[in-house]
């Protein structure tokens, strides 16, 4: 019995994780569908973000990147977080190694790998959270609100999505004390 149990349970986990696996595009990288594909062009985007009601959030992926993974398959799926994204975000993915063309803020036209180099963006996965107005000749990486290097657990990554969109970043609240007090509330 006990061994049709131990079965039963590894089945069940096995379609659970089959479940939230993501899908991988021709490029390597995973695809979501809350994700836009579009011509790259950041103003365009931000455009279309606004009059939708949505924050525009770039991020920026590679091919074979575990945190990427681990997002995609762990974080990103989670009904709260998955709905909260589709719901409030404009998400445009950028390959760290790619070449397609990407127009920044600025005008400036550059491949993908160019122009994460012009960023000065380092690791996978990067959120990188646009406020919903860009000055004139300012690049996406000096024009965010927030940019988020690495993985997170859900909590954080939730909160952060939040926090944005609250436009906690206008505040005096930081997004580590925003973070605090929610985890607070959240274990009373």
């Amino acid at each position: 019995m006990n061994l049709i149990k131990t079965c039963l349970t590894v089945l069940s986990l096995t379609l659970a994780t089959s479940a939230f696996a993501s899908e991988i595009g021709d490029d390597g990288l995973h695809k979501a569908d809350w994700m836009r594909d579009t011509f790259k062009d950041l103003g365009d985007d931000l455009a279309e973000a606004n009059a939708e009601g949505k924050r525009l959030m770039l991020i920026v992926e590679q091919r074979g990147c575990i945190y990427c993974k681990k997002m995609h398959e762990e974080v990103f799926p989670l009904p709260n977080i998955d709905a909260y994204l589709k719901e409030n975000y404009f998400v445009v993915q950028i390959n760290m190694f790619g070449d397609i063309e990407v127009t920044d803020f600025d005008g400036e036209s550059l491949p993908e790998k160019e122009m994460v180099r012009k960023w000065g963006m380092f690791f996978t996965p990067t959120m990188v959270f646009l406020p919903e107005e860009v000055a004139d000749g300012t690049p996406a990486a000096q024009a965010a609100v927030a940019t988020v290097p690495g993985a997170f657990g859900p909590g954080t990554t939730f909160n952060m999505l939040n926090w944005v969109v609250e436009k906690g970043y206008e505040g005096e609240e930081p997004f580590q004390k925003y973070h605090a007090r929610k985890l607070g509330e959240a274990s009373d």
